[in-house]
């Protein structure tokens, strides 16, 4: 029980953060300019420290997810993907913070955000494939470790899942 106030008043926290900032988290569209934001975001806080790239098929993908922002003026600071795993199930994916903006309670807004997009569109569970170095990030705001540590993307991460309801 204590663990639970602990983590939504984290989340309260976040929401109490964006609102004096106010920034604003929203769900953009797929082809769009804030949507070549986040795409820079996540190439230059995911995928360039490892050598990676987006190839266009990993984008065409994208169309049917739900993708979200959080805004400073007209900036990109946060984004994240949620993905249709199974009609009650959904994988958030790709979530990134701009590196000027970490640990100051954007994280945890835009997750508390995409958690009620999520149950809107009526998924029961969220899980994803979180790196290792996040995990505490996740436990925080209520996800377990679901399964064994593997390798994606040439580092160690874990699964975790979080029941929305």
């Amino acid at each position: 029980m204590l663990k639970k106030i602990k983590n939504d008043l984290n989340c309260l926290i976040g929401a109490i953060i964006i609102l004096i900032c106010r920034m604003p988290i929203k769900i953009i569209d797929h082809g769009s300019a804030q949507y070549q934001q986040m795409i820079a975001l996540r190439m230059e806080i995911l995928r360039k420290p490892l050598g990676l790239h987006f190839t266009d098929a990993d984008l065409e993908k994208e169309k049917e997810d739900i993708l979200i922002g959080a805004f400073e003026d007209d900036d990109m600071v946060a984004c994240c993907i949620l993905t249709k795993v199974a009609p009650d199930l959904c994988k958030l994916r790709q979530m990134a913070v701009h590196q000027k903006m970490q640990r100051n309670g954007i994280g945890h807004a835009i997750m508390q955000f995409a958690e009620n997009v999520a149950r809107d569109a009526g998924f029961k569970t969220m899980t994803m494939h979180a790196r290792k170095t996040a995990e505490p990030f996740y436990e925080k705001l209520g996800y377990a470790p679901y399964g064994d540590e593997f390798i994606e993307v040439t580092i160690p991460h874990i699964e975790m899942r979080k029941k929305l309801i």
